[in-house]
């Protein structure tokens, strides 16, 4: 005889059934209770879980049937009915490889019903309910169940436990391998993965049909063709795209090339070397849990040991300095890097340097832009420079800054190549020098020099990018090439000279019938010379550009020839010539205490002084150490204050403040 210390409230109400019971419930009751009650005189506790109506189909689209569904500590049940002797209609088990997808927004729009998903080996329910509340407690209700399950381990990771704690009796650990066929290579399809994976789609929709279990099966599937193909780059980059999109199946293929290159049939044959080769790549490319690291180094010194100064202890020995080397890449490694991997060679690399050639550089899947840019140092002597160089990329006619911790692989992957086997060594225009500082100070307008140097600097320019002149090429915007603000000034002020002296910049009320007229009838008339200004001014904006520009082009036939080292050199050796080269340059505003006005100047920093220059000057107006600076005040957002021993200059300025405040202080220390 079953009675209750204390029934809930939510439980009185009609009879339902429950796992074997009669208690009184709600036919709307959702809930969780462990009540404590007695038998034959005896406490004892059981487990209520919840029970409740739920909604139950495979497609929003087909009619869902009401259901009696109870939770139970091991499986989630439904029945026809909550009564005593109502028929079970299905059961789902629930493992901790078992997922649950809580409700969103996205199916209550399209069927008006909150859906929980719940995933098992072999079956999915797929749950509806009207009300939130209740789909977001059955879906933390399921969780819970399934997050105080055991994990369930696949007998790979048991014998991965095994092996582990046998690893120093050899004997032992021979008859483990030798006992196992799973542990071994074999030629027959995989049907389960070696490893376990959460059950349901990769990602969260329900209308995906892909699991990692069948991807885990269909790279194994791939693994079997790589010992066929003749051209094998193909699939290795399929396989190691898989493992970075899908992080969770990248210990599973460690597991089973760890497999295949185990007791293979051909130990050292081209089959065999597939398998190391991928290996090789797939180091370099991302690595394995910790646990399955631990396994796969135990691996790599196993096969050294049983075929030493084989290629099998070749590859070995390479794999174990990668994975201690490498480190997880952005993308998959190029048709030339998977080339120089398979054969345990660096790839090579071409940098171009300003005024030195070009040089070729072996590099790494693991080697980085600034140990490149370390190494160029050393070779040309740089290491007591001051300046500061870097790796450019550059890639049609544009070049871009290669940070320093940028793995150099990943640029020159991103680079096109021809994909054949026939494919030269990885050469990718990296550029060592300065010059997109000096182009930047051109094209901005702070290098002074005549319209027609700065024609030649563009010309270059575009030797250097595009190299000889064609009619087949598109050329770059002019203001890419020159200092466009420049035309626009003088343009403006032809422009302002020109309708000054036609007279349609007659003052307003000058004339005789000046007060004869509404005011709105002159205000129309400035508008209309306003407009007739703006539209000449572009017109004869447009005229000079296209005069600039085949001006340039006129310069830039007559470099027929160069090469870029050489363009790239004549145009350091003009713009060295700048006092301001090297330095860095704003544009600020210099007040005037007495006038209160503002004289627009070029502020240039670099490591010994600051420089004041007027536009278009080559020569500074006033120059000073940092050790001259008596004090530095930022007066407010856009405004600060220099003060020197004998002089005081107040700027306007959003961009120097603190560079120049960091700069002063470092060299005044």
């Amino acid at each position: 005889m079953l009675t209750f210390d204390t029934v809930p409230s939510t439980l009185r109400g009609c009879r339902k059934r429950f796992t074997g019971f009669t208690v009184q419930c709600s036919d709307y009751f959702v809930g969780e209770y462990a009540h404590r009650g007695k038998i034959n005189g005896s406490p004892f506790f059981f487990y209520l879980g919840i029970v409740g109506w739920l909604h139950r189909g495979t497609t929003p689209w087909l009619r869902l049937r009401r259901h009696w569904f109870v939770l139970t500590q091991d499986s989630l049940d439904y029945y026809t009915n909550g009564e005593l002797n109502a028929q079970r209609l299905g059961m789902l088990v629930l493992t901790s490889l078992c997922s649950v997808i809580w409700p969103d927004k996205n199916s209550y729009k399209e069927t008006g019903y909150w859906r929980v998903t719940v995933h098992g080996r072999r079956l999915q329910y797929r749950l509806y309910s009207k009300h939130l509340n209740e789909a977001m407690q059955w879906a933390s209700a399921i969780q819970s169940v399934i997050d105080s399950k055991a994990p369930v381990d696949t007998p790979t990771q048991l014998l991965l436990h095994d092996i582990q704690e046998c690893r120093c009796n050899p004997e032992l650990l021979e008859h483990i391998y030798n006992s196992n066929p799973i542990l071994q290579y074999t030629q027959k399809p995989l049907y389960a993965p070696l490893l376990p994976f959460p059950y349901g789609p990769v990602t969260h929709n329900c209308n995906g049909s892909t699991t990692l279990q069948d991807e885990a099966v269909k790279i194994f599937n791939s693994l079997q063709q790589l010992e066929v193909q003749r051209e094998p780059v193909p699939l290795i980059q399929g396989v190691l795209q898989t493992g970075l999109e899908l992080r969770q199946l990248r210990d599973e293929m460690y597991c089973q090339l760890v497999k295949q290159t185990t007791s293979p049939l051909e130990p050292g044959g081209t089959r065999d070397l597939r398998y190391w080769q991928l290996l090789t790549c797939m180091a370099v490319t991302f690595h394995p849990s910790s646990a399955i690291l631990r396994h796969l180094h135990f691996h790599l010194a196993r096969q050294r040991a049983l075929f030493p100064g084989s290629e099998m202890d070749k590859y070995a020995e390479f794999i174990t300095d990668l994975l201690r080397r490498s480190r997880a890449r952005e993308c998959v490694p190029s048709w030339a890097e998977i080339r120089a991997l398979t054969r345990r060679q660096q790839v090579s690399c071409t940098v171009h340097c300003a005024g030195a050639g070009t040089c070729s550089i072996a590099i790494g899947s693991h080697t980085t832009a600034g140990e490149v840019v370390k190494q160029l140092i050393g070779r040309f002597g740089l290491g007591d420079s001051r300046n500061i160089f870097a790796l450019f990329q550059q890639c049609g006619g544009e070049e871009h800054l290669i940070a320093s911790s940028a793995v150099v692989a990943d640029i020159l992957t991103h680079y096109p190549l021809p994909q054949t086997s026939l494919s030269p060594p990885l050469a990718l225009h990296l550029l060592f020098s300065q010059s997109l500082c000096a182009h930047e100070m051109v094209t901005k307008g702070y290098y002074a020099a005549s319209q027609d140097t700065l024609q030649s600097l563009a010309a270059l320019r575009l030797q250097f990018t595009i190299q000889d002149f064609s009619t087949h090429v598109p050329l770059p915007r002019l203001q890419d090439l020159f200092p466009v603000h420049i035309l626009q000034s003088q343009v403006l002020q032809s422009v302002k000279t020109m309708l000054s002296t036609n007279g349609t910049n007659t003052k307003r009320g000058s004339g005789f019938l000046a007060g004869g007229f509404p005011s709105s009838l002159w205000g129309s008339s400035a508008g209309k010379h306003k407009l007739e200004e703006e539209q000449l001014l572009k017109v004869r904006l447009n005229e000079e550009m296209a005069s600039t520009m085949a001006a340039i082009v006129e310069h830039w036939k007559l470099l027929q020839g160069m090469n870029r080292e050489e363009s790239m050199t004549t145009y350091l050796a003009i713009v060295r010539e700048c006092s301001a080269y090297g330095a860095t340059v704003y544009p600020v505003g210099l007040r005037s205490s007495a006038e209160q006005s503002v004289q627009r100047l070029w502020l240039a920093l670099d490591t010994k002084a600051v420089s004041l220059y007027k536009e278009g000057d080559a020569d500074p107006l006033e120059s000073f150490g940092y050790h001259q600076i008596s004090s530095f005040h930022p007066m407010d957002k856009n405004i600060f204050k220099i003060a020197l021993d004998k002089k005081d200059f107040l700027f306007e300025s959003n961009q120097v403040i603190l560079r120049l405040y960091t700069v002063s202080r470092l060299c005044m220390m």
